[in-house]
């Protein structure tokens, strides 16, 4: 992986939650920590498309996927453990 490599995210969730609003703040924050101006994050709302989340295999929300670079990497839960969530994902291992 490389230093330029574009990260694209899909995060599920649902509706306005409060842990999906947490998940999606917290990966917002992520990435602009982390990934300044190298990230691409989608929103799906599983009651407003819930057939995607069927052909993804998500189960629970919220849920994230790194698409790209591959592997796909998935993690569930509302992405406050930053070390976690980045050795998850495969971002980097020394996050402090």
């Amino acid at each position: 992986m490389t230093r330029r490599s574009t990260f694209k995210f899909r995060l599920y969730v649902a509706d306005d939650t409060m842990n999906s609003a947490q998940a999606t703040a917290n990966l917002q924050v992520l990435c602009k920590t982390h990934l300044p101006g190298r990230h691409e994050i989608e929103i799906v709302d599983v009651f407003k498309e819930p057939q995607r989340a069927i052909l993804e295999g998500i189960r629970m929300t919220p849920t994230l996927l790194r698409l790209a670079p591959l592997p796909i990497r998935r993690i569930v839960g509302t992405l406050v453990d930053t070390r976690r969530v980045m050795e998850t994902l495969g971002l980097v291992t020394d996050v402090v």
